[in-house]
């Protein structure tokens, strides 16, 4: 039987958990609280507490048996908590574990002035967050290397999905149009993510890097437009941007600008989005119930 185990079940992760648990597979993983544990494991995953700072008390454990591992958790200044505390842990089970996927993001890229850019661009990264990530994207692929655990890195756009999305964030009063001219942002629906992993499972290839996008880069304010349009309701008066109060991190956010290709999840693994542009994806969460009263 396969068997993943995930550091980190977040949003994108638990949705790839549920998604394996209902294909019959055994699913582990890591939170950060023994909450969390409980609640996760009556949903038949087998959880175990691991916060990052030390090692996890259980995580070996639950590491047996693992055919598939996914590692979601952001790195600190420190580095990658996974590999800092459970390397050897990982190393001593390179004969069972068929495919290890990090997830990482499109700001590694850096900015690109809204130019096309695919995976062979360059990482440029504008924030000391996405310099962490490029330090932790190549420590994991020499891990792979030396520990002989095909690796590979997926580098996420702007995540969306059931409760998290523009429609909920109108409803709840929070949702602004920033509009800083030319500024342009891929997205990915949550459940398009865990196709292209489950995708990359069947096709594993060592060292593969993949971006993981939708078809259709846009400006933010063009989302909240549309979504408050299915919704029937005025959208937001336009910010400009230099106006606009934000916190460093989400000014952070506006200042890498570039437009993400996905031909390779298409072409090597074979993947065909479930939700290509945001409006695909906001439409059927609004059908769904997202943003109505």
């Amino acid at each position: 039987m396969n068997k993943i185990f995930i550091f980190g079940l977040g949003f994108s992760a638990m949705t790839l958990a549920r998604r394996l648990t209902s294909g019959g597979w055994r699913v582990a993983g890591s939170v950060r609280t023994r909450e969390k544990v409980e609640a996760l494991r009556a949903e038949g995953v087998e959880a175990v507490v691991f916060e990052g700072a030390a090692p996890g008390p259980e995580v070996a454990t639950a590491l047996d048996g693992a055919t598939h591992v996914l590692q979601s958790i952001p790195p600190g200044e420190a580095g990658d908590p996974v590999l800092i505390h459970h390397r050897a842990d990982l190393a001593a089970r390179s004969g069972t574990i068929r495919w290890l996927g990090y997830l990482s993001t499109l700001g590694v890229y850096g900015d690109h002035g809204g130019a096309w850019i695919d995976e062979t661009a360059a990482t440029a990264p504008v924030s000391p967050r996405n310099a962490r990530r490029v330090v932790a994207e190549q420590d994991w692929l020499r891990f792979g290397e030396e520990a002989g655990i095909p690796v590979m890195l997926f580098r996420i756009a702007g995540i969306y999905g059931p409760g998290r999305n523009a429609l909920v964030n109108l409803k709840a009063g929070k949702a602004r149009r920033l509009v800083k001219p030319g500024q342009v942002f891929n997205r990915i629906h949550v459940a398009d993510i865990a196709g292209v992993l489950e995708a990359s499972m069947a096709r594993p290839r060592a060292g593969g890097v993949y971006n993981l996008s939708d078809d259709e880069p846009g400006p933010p304010q063009d989302v909240i437009a549309f979504a408050a349009d299915l919704m029937g309701v005025a959208p937001p008066p336009e910010i400009a941007f230099d106006d606009a109060e934000l916190t460093p991190m989400a000014r952070s956010f506006y200042s890498a600008n570039r437009r993400a290709r996905n031909d390779r999840i298409k072409q090597e693994l074979g993947v065909e989005l479930q939700y290509p542009t945001y409006r695909d994806g906001l439409n059927a969460l609004f059908e769904a119930g997202d943003g109505r009263t």
